[in-house]
């Protein structure tokens, strides 16, 4: 896909009332996302279907074209200790209610098969136990926000 046609798509998204909008083609995969907070999107991720790398844009950068071919640098710090990942795709909360206390705090012990928080993925509530014994080193998610399937949630001692 073109970068023209990718900002036409931003524009879009972030001239109209939707949040999200996925396209998939046969030279590859759109998915531009819109904050909540912002007008414009967060970022359009383009991906094609062989495999290849995949870029992020910005809403407001022009990248030239050599550059779509170059893989977006990802720093990622390695966590020390045993993580608990999102089993799904969904929302992450920390406590059964908002009124609630959260399942875990750091530095709380918890036992394998222990709930420590929720992830709501299509109108369900899924309990997230924790897979292992230990210790709650660093809660990695924010009360409220989406996850990826995959993406770390806490670290254990």
């Amino acid at each position: 896909m073109d970068l023209r046609k990718l900002k036409t798509l931003i524009d879009l998204v972030s001239e109209s009332n939707i949040s999200e909008l996925e396209i998939t083609e046969a030279e590859g995969k759109v998915r531009i996302v819109k904050a909540a907070p912002s007008p414009a999107p967060v970022a359009a991720v383009a991906q094609p279907a062989a495999a290849a790398p995949v870029l992020t844009v910005p809403a407001v950068a022009s990248a030239p074209a050599g550059a779509a071919a170059a893989p977006a640098p990802a720093v990622e710090v390695p966590l020390q200790g045993h993580v608990i990942k999102s089993p799904m795709v969904g929302t992450f909360y920390r406590a059964p209610s908002p009124g609630a206390k959260p399942f875990v705090e750091v530095g709380q012990a918890v036992k394998e098969g222990e709930p420590v928080c929720i992830i709501e993925a299509m109108k369900i509530l899924n309990e997230i136990e924790a897979d292992r014994a230990g210790i709650i080193k660093e809660i990695l998610v924010e009360n409220g926000q989406a996850v990826e399937y995959g993406q770390p949630l806490f670290v254990l001692e």
